[in-house]
């Protein structure tokens, strides 16, 4: 249980103690003493259902210190070991030693000429130390004053250094010395590993498919995945190898992703196009897996190292592609599943272009293939990585939001029934947020509503349930949502937020359009009609990014091109929203009240875009008529819902013979134009400037 808001524990220290003396005058006392989860679930059981009857909601008040992505408990038992305490090396066949023709030695060569080679260098060292050191008892000897100086500082160095301290320093100081001749003489003692050993090793492995070899190639493909990094210091210095040069690095590399799939299910007799994880489960007592599986686990384990420590986009990518196949390998071993999933979780992320793309595909097939056990796991540990990546929203990381979005929706459709309980918590999460953020109104609360990790996870659901709307278990989210959209639009009215008031509206249009189901927009959007835009000002404005705000800085507040923004973007969501229900036969009722605003605002709005508004105006007095016409020749009553629902449908499946469907056609064509417009910077030009280009 998370830890309590401090508004939640000043209520609980004032209330509680009353509510179990209570419970204890009107039950026994008890003669067995409880255990401490059941003490707790009494406890919260007990102060809920006082809050119940004093009419307050305890939830609301601790609500400000929960976050989006909290509301989701994981298992983050995966970052333990890996089912054993082996290191990872492999015991190998001395029969498949290669031996050079050129060498009469073994080809794992001691370092000998590694380690002298360091050698002659500490000498070195060594040698200008002492120079060094002579140099400076010369100048002591033929400048006493330099010698006093030398002395008295080193005094006062002795009586400023506190013993406690000086003894911390000393322990670190052999710590880092035993640590490094560790590492020396790992380095000396290690077996170099070179590319003619790796050839042999191919050849024997992929060619005569004899897989003695094959433990010798993992070692040195673990190698490789650990080159670089100190991690082999803590192995036996005699079972780890050192790479020689970049060439043997990207050959065992290389054979091993590529090869080591089909060399696991060509000894085990797997088909590649059809297997599932439990033919892999069914083989775990056979002898043949036995066998294998040290080499499946080491080959894995080494892989998902790879993963952690690479940084180049293009070896990610490669290594995400090649370990894709061979995802069914992980069934025996659970806990590197558990670290496989939050490995490319990250990876998904952080990664961008190739590598996001490559790593969802992994996340999607252990999705699949193992959807009893890490569907769940896939969807949470996704929904928070989205979530913790949304909450800053810069211009060029826009389109990657996006992806995660559009990628997250994919996944969560894989499995409705599952996802849509896991969207119903969210859903309610953003209601509690936004009930406490309109009944406070205080500014966390509105900041923590107005930012781009809540309107990211709105977005987020929305698409979610447009995309599976035909799902029955989604039509109650369908409804919770459109109440959480109203209820931001109720709260953010003014024109600094009118980014926002603009996603509302699209998102309204959006489940309506995929529902079928009326929703009314046309006084949100006429709201927006009515904003006053004041004088500009002479101050120098500075550049915005709309698609990346939302709401605008105050300098914006009073430019012109706000002003025309605002209507053009309210003539393009009313046309989606007439689209939409053009072919209705309500469409002259529907349409009346928003036609008297219209005419109003046309009355009254600037000169430049008096001309759009006039022909929105006549588009849907042409469309209202249309309608009027085809709806008097009907016979049927309204009462007769399915001749209703059949009214017009002929003439909208034939491509649109509506006067208004033409007209839809070319705004939306002017908005795409516009909305990649929107994705650069618009400098909001100032009234010295426009005299100055005048």
């Amino acid at each position: 249980m998370g830890k309590l808001g401090k508004k939640a524990r000043k209520f609980a220290k004032k209330n509680l103690q009353s509510v179990l003396k209570r419970k204890r005058k009107m039950k026994p006392m008890f003669k067995k003493k409880s255990s401490r989860g059941q003490q707790d679930a009494f406890d919260g059981q007990s102060q809920d259902e006082t809050n119940l009857l004093n009419g307050r909601n305890l939830e609301g008040e601790d609500i400000e210190g929960t976050s989006l992505d909290s509301i989701f408990s994981e298992d983050e038992s995966d970052v333990a070991g890996d089912d054993s305490d082996s290191d990872g090396f492999l015991s190998e066949d001395s029969s498949c030693t290669y031996v050079p023709e050129s060498e009469s030695g073994n080809h794992l060569e001691d370092d000998g000429g590694g380690g002298s080679a360091l050698l002659l260098q500490n000498r070195e060292i060594h040698l200008e130390l002492a120079k060094k050191n002579k140099r400076l008892c010369r100048l002591k000897e033929k400048d006493p004053e330099f010698a006093k100086f030398l002395e008295s500082y080193n005094k006062g160095l002795e009586e400023l250094r506190n013993d406690e301290t000086y003894s911390d320093e000393d322990e670190l100081s052999n710590l880092i010395m035993h640590s490094e001749n560790d590492d020396s003489l790992n380095l000396k003692n290690a077996k170099l590993l070179k590319n003619s050993a790796i050839d042999y090793w191919c050849k024997v492995v992929g060619e005569q498919h004899n897989i003695s070899a094959l433990p010798s190639l993992l070692n040195g493909y673990r190698a490789a995945c650990h080159y670089g990094t100190n991690s082999t210091s803590a192995f036996d210095a005699s079972s780890s190898y050192n790479i020689q040069d970049s060439k043997t690095f990207c050959n065992v590399l290389i054979f091993m992703l590529c090869e080591a799939d089909n060399i696991f299910r060509g000894f085990l007799g797997v088909s590649s196009s059809s297997c599932s994880k439990e033919t892999i489960l069914d083989l775990k007592n056979t002898a043949k897996w036995k066998s294998l599986k040290p080499m499946v686990k080491s080959y894995l384990r080494s892989t998902l190292f790879l993963l952690n420590q690479v940084t180049d986009s293009e070896m990610l990518a490669f290594s995400l592609t090649q370990l894709r196949a061979s995802i069914i390998f992980f069934a025996p071993f659970p806990s590197m599943l558990r670290r496989l999933i939050k490995i490319v979780v990250h990876l998904w992320a952080t990664g961008g272009g190739t590598v996001s793309s490559c790593a969802f595909l992994i996340i999607q097939d252990v999705a699949l293939i193992y959807s009893s056990d890490c569907f769940e796991t896939c969807l949470i540990k996704t929904y928070k990585a989205f979530i913790a990546h949304s909450k800053f929203v810069k211009p060029g990381f826009y389109k990657h939001i996006q992806f995660l979005r559009n990628s997250l929706i994919e996944l969560c459709s894989l499995d409705v029934d599952k996802s849509s309980k896991k969207a119903l918590v969210s859903i309610q999460q953003l209601a509690k947020i936004l009930q406490h953020g309109l009944q406070t109104r205080k500014k966390e609360s509105i900041d923590k509503i107005c930012s781009w990790q809540y309107t990211n996870c709105i977005d987020l659901w929305v698409m979610f349930i447009s995309a599976n709307i035909s799902d029955s278990s989604l039509q109650h989210l369908l409804f919770m949502i459109i109440q959480v959209i109203n209820g931001v639009a109720y709260l953010f009215p003014g024109l600094r937020y009118l980014p926002l008031r603009l996603k509302t509206i699209q998102w309204l249009n959006h489940l309506s359009s995929s529902s079928g189901v009326f929703i009314p927009v046309a006084s949100l959007v006429l709201d927006t009609l009515e904003y006053k835009i004041g004088k500009e000002s002479g101050k120098p404005g500075k550049a915005i990014n709309i698609s990346s705000a939302i709401k605008l800085p105050k300098h914006c507040l009073k430019s012109r091109k706000i002003q025309d923004e605002c209507i053009l973007s309210a003539i393009e969501l009313l046309t989606v929203h007439f689209g939409q229900w053009s072919y209705h036969i309500s469409f002259p009722e529907l349409a009346s009240i928003p036609l008297i605003c219209l005419r109003k605002f046309h009355e009254t709005t600037v000169e430049n875009l008096r001309h759009v508004v006039k022909r929105l105006i006549d588009q849907v007095e042409q469309n209202v008529e249309f309608v009027q016409r085809k709806r008097d020749e009907v016979s049927f009553s309204p009462y007769d819902q399915q001749s209703v629902e059949s009214f017009l449908q002929l003439e909208k499946a034939g491509g649109g013979n509506a006067p208004f469907s033409q007209y839809y056609k070319s705004i939306m064509e002017k908005a795409a134009s516009r909305g990649l417009l929107m994705n650069e910077k618009v400098n909001f030009i100032t009234k010295d400037e426009k005299d100055g280009q005048g």
